[in-house]
């Protein structure tokens, strides 16, 4: 498997976790062990616009279902997914997630580009950047007049959109948490691609303002400590930390451990 992922309930780990299921959305803390969660029914696949190898699907399937579809009211709908450091696939998986996603649920599900600085979120859906939040920064209509409807009738994208240099300051604004109000009023699920936290800290002020932040760590790559650092400046900032996904895992996983989970 080329792509693997985990969600951790612990960031700073001495050795690699051999876990492949992701365990229940959590706050981090130094202390909290990984725990195996129950086992879980996998939807069957669907047309999507985003190529995903089977074993990718059910990966994300998990991760979608421990984070968003959890008994009681505190599944978050807004989540920001942000990195320590850039090239850790933090896109790839914000997407992944949103399309999944919306195939699990009946609610809207919009996926929001917020890395003015570095688009990507739009080109893993193979579509144009041709408006977006800078433009609904920077203009009055609607926030959904800004937003396009994507593979599935309840998935919409918010690119970055064309004019952002302009405005890359706004994130921080009150018209930024205007415009994500109405983000919050519009759809029923929001998840946020953010810039890497070694790049800005708009990741931190966007999180704070969200029910929970997703730390994207690329295996073999990022480093304990730089995570460590990013998860102590979302606390700081009151931002809740859901957990982690180790990205690009491809160690294999003893049959024994694998048969236990």
């Amino acid at each position: 498997m080329s792509r693997n992922f985990e969600l951790l309930q612990r960031i700073g780990r001495e050795q690699a976790l051999y876990a492949n299921e992701p365990v229940a959305a959590a706050e981090l803390s130094p202390e909290t062990e990984l725990v195996p969660g129950q086992p879980v029914a996998f939807a069957e696949p669907q047309p999507s616009s985003l190529v995903m190898a089977d074993a990718e699907v059910e990966e994300i399937t998990k991760l979608v279902q421990r984070l968003f579809i959890v008994p009681g009211n505190d599944s978050p709908r807004s989540v920001v997914f942000t990195a320590p450091e850039r090239g850790t696939g933090c896109s790839w998986v914000c997407a992944r997630v949103a399309e999944i996603l919306a195939r699990q649920v009946a609610g809207s599900v919009c996926a929001v580009d917020a890395n003015l600085r570095n688009p990507g979120l739009h080109a893993q859906f193979g579509v144009s950047n041709e408006q977006g939040l800078a433009d609904a920064l920077t203009k009055a209509e609607s926030v959904r007049s800004f937003t396009r409807n994507l593979s599935r009738s309840n998935l919409w994208l918010l690119s970055s959109g064309s004019s952002s240099e302009g405005a890359q300051n706004l994130l921080t604004s009150d018209r930024m948490r205007l415009r994500f109000s109405e983000l919050r009023a519009e759809f029923d699920y929001v998840l946020v691609d953010a810039a890497s936290m070694s790049e800005t800290n708009d990741a931190v002020l966007l999180g704070s303002g969200c029910e929970g932040v997703v730390l994207v760590l690329k295996a073999n790559s990022s480093r304990r400590e730089s995570a460590k650092t990013a998860m102590h400046d979302l606390e700081t900032a009151k931002a809740r930390v859901l957990g982690a996904v180790l990205n690009q895992r491809t160690f294999p996983i003893p049959d024994s451990i694998y048969k236990k989970l």
